[in-house]
C-alpha cells in the first residue's frame, strides 16, 4: 500500500506543474508575491525536513550497517553525493533552457495577453533575467524536444527524492510532496516561457509543460523498479544500508534545491521579506507536522 501512496504523492507533485501553466496562460495577472511567499515556503519545508528528518534517517540506517564511525561518514558522503549529482545536471544544460530560470513580466506577458506586444530581445542584456527566444524556423521543433528534455531530466531526481522519502516514511513523503507541488508552480510558469517562444503556440506550450511534471512520477517508477527487481534481494527488501545511502542523497538534493533554485526564485519573485517570511513559515509548518505525529 505504502508504494501506491508513495507513487500517487508522486504524481500529485509532478502534476503541479500543470498548475502553473495555467496560471501563465490563463491568469489575466500572475500575483508574484504569493509566488514568492509559496516557493520561499518550499524551501523551508524542504530544509527543515533535510536537515532534522531525513539527513538522520540515512544516519540510523548506515550506523546499524558500518558501526558509528563509518556510518556517519558514508551518511556525509551520501549527502554530499546528492548535491554532486543534482549539481551536475544544471551545470550540463544550458541556462536558456533550464526551467528553474527566472523570466521577465515582458515575457510572460504574451502568453496570456493576445494583444500584448513581444519583448524587444534585442534590449535583452538590459534587462536583468530576461533571455532571448528568437529562434530560426528550422529549429523550433529541436528547440522544442530539448526543452522538454531538460525539464524532465531537472524534474526527475525531485520524482525519486518523493518517493524514496514516501516509501520509507508516508508523513515526511507527503510534507515533500506539499514542498516540491509548490515549486512545481513557478516552475510551470517558467517552464511555458521558453517552449511558447520556440513553437509559437500557446496550446502545445501549456500541453507540454504540462506533460513535463510526469517525468516525477516517471522517476518514481523507474527508481522502485529498481529497488524492487535489481537491489531487493529475492523478497523485494531493500538493503537497510541502501536505503541509508539513497536518504543522504535525497537530503543532499533538497538542499541543493532550495538553495539554488527556490529561495534565488523566492527573492526574484517577491518584495522585501516575503521570501524569508515564506521560509520561516515553512520550516515552521514542517516542525508542528513533525511534532502532531510523534
Amino acid at each position: 500500500m505504502n508504494v501506491w501512496f508513495a507513487f500517487g504523492l508522486t504524481l500529485f507533485a509532478g502534476m503541479a506543474t500543470g498548475i502553473g501553466s495555467m496560471i501563465a496562460f490563463f491568469a489575466k495577472r500572475t500575483n508574484y508575491r504569493f509566488l514568492s511567499v509559496a516557493t520561499g515556503f518550499s524551501a523551508g519545508v524542504m530544509l527543515y525536513v533535510s536537515f532534522v528528518e531525513i539527513f538522520f534517517k540515512g544516519i540510523d540506517e548506515l550506523v546499524v550497517a558500518y558501526g558509528d564511525t563509518w556510518g556517519h561518514w558514508v551518511n556525509a558522503a551520501s549527502f554530499f553525493g546528492g548535491i554532486l549529482f543534482i549539481g551536475l545536471i544544471d551545470t550540463l544544460i544550458p541556462s536558456a533552457e533550464n526551467p528553474h530560470e527566472i523570466h521577465t513580466r515582458q515575457e510572460t506577458e504574451p502568453l496570456h495577453n493576445t494583444s500584448a506586444p513581444y519583448p524587444n530581445f534585442d534590449r535583452v542584456p538590459d534587462k536583468p533575467g530576461a533571455h532571448d527566444h528568437r529562434v530560426p524556423h528550422k529549429k523550433l521543433l529541436r528547440m522544442g524536444l530539448f526543452t522538454a528534455l531538460a525539464i524532465a531530466i531537472h524534474n526527475f531526481p525531485e520524482g525519486l527524492a518523493t518517493f524514496l522519502a514516501a516509501l520509507e516514511d508516508p508523513s515526511v513523503g507527503l510534507a515533500i510532496a506539499v514542498a516540491i507541488a509548490l515549486h512545481n508552480i513557478p516552475e510551470g510558469i517558467s517552464v511555458s516561457v521558453p517552449i511558447f517562444y520556440a513553437i509559437g503556440s500557446r496550446r502545445k506550450a501549456f500541453v507540454y509543460s504540462f506533460l513535463s511534471g510526469l517525468a516525477e512520477p516517471v522517476g518514481a517508477g523507474i527508481a522502485y523498479l529498481i529497488l524492487r527487481f535489481f537491489v531487493g534481494g529475492k523478497e523485494g527488501v531493500v538493503p537497510p544500508q541502501l536505503m541509508g545511502i539513497l536518504f543522504g542523497g535525497v537530503a543532499g538534493i533538497m538542499v541543493y534545491i532550495s538553495l539554488d533554485e527556490l529561495l534565488p526564485t523566492s527573492r526574484a519573485y517577491g518584495k522585501g521579506h516575503d521570501s524569508l517570511l515564506g521560509l520561516v513559515a515553512g520550516m515552521a509548518a514542517m516542525a508542528l507536522s513533525l511534532l502532531l505525529m510523534k
